[in-house]
């Protein structure tokens, strides 16, 4: 097992990639505390994987705030005394629409939730993985924080873009302590939030751009991250793993 014996937190863990991650990160023997703003979703997903003999612990957590993020690493290390990986998924947008209709509160709540929040957690665990001397942060980023692969809406290109540029200059900033930072890039993946914001036939068309002629699946992307938070990748540091099909290559 690729994650025997770690504690793993994930961000944004109640359903899509980020449940798929929960489940992965499980399968493959690790200590899971999944944290969401459904307090709910998290702890029905909690209980189906304790039912298969897994230890996961649901939290709900506000990853935009740092008392909320405070509150639940602290109940992370009461559980289980130490922070091995961070996956900063947590995040997302809504509804495709253009740069003109955005509003300054929604533009504001896009950056919260998809980079403030990889930065109030990285910063919230960084001191915990420095006593350590040893820790895995993986940002998940997107295919259009790369390049113009698909219509989406700009705040989040922008921070998604923003996740891209803070892992670099993180791994850069912490390596010497034991610790690394990459990011995964999805291309569009065939979570519900996804294909509610496009029609059938629109998201048909957007799988006929990709060269494998198909949506990624949540449980593909969480393979990256398993990778990436495991030591068979202890050499890879400020990386950006694109899992896009060939949707955008760099």
């Amino acid at each position: 097992m690729q994650l025997e014996g770690k504690v793993v937190i994930v961000t944004g863990a109640a359903k899509g990639i980020g449940a798929a991650i929960v489940e992965a990160c499980a399968r493959e023997g690790a200590k899971v505390a999944a944290l969401d703003l459904d307090g709910g979703g998290v702890e029905k997903l909690a209980s189906a994987l304790r039912g298969n003999g897994a230890d996961v612990l649901a939290l709900a957590v506000d990853v935009t705030r740092s008392p909320d993020i405070s509150r639940g690493f602290e109940a992370v290390l009461a559980r289980w005394g130490r922070v091995d990986v961070l996956v900063n998924n947590a995040g997302g947008f809504a509804v495709i629409r253009a740069t003109e209709e955005i509003s300054e509160e929604e533009w504001d709540a896009i950056m919260a939730s998809n980079l403030t929040s990889v930065f109030l957690c990285s910063k919230a665990v960084l001191p915990i993985m420095k006593r350590q001397k040893y820790g895995r942060i993986v940002n998940l980023a997107s295919v259009v924080g790369r390049a113009g692969a698909v219509r989406v809406t700009s705040h989040y290109a922008a921070a998604k873009a923003g996740v891209i540029g803070f892992t670099r200059h993180l791994a850069l900033e912490v390596g010497a302590h034991g610790i690394t930072i990459n990011a995964v890039a999805p291309g569009t993946t065939a979570t519900e939030r996804v294909l509610k914001a496009r029609t059938p036939e629109e998201t048909r068309k957007v799988a006929e751009t990709i060269p494998v002629k198909r949506l990624g699946e949540p449980r593909e992307i969480a393979e990256a991250v398993v990778f990436l938070a495991s030591d068979s990748a202890a050499f890879i540091n400020g990386a950006t793993l694109d899992v896009n099909g060939g949707q955008v290559m760099v």
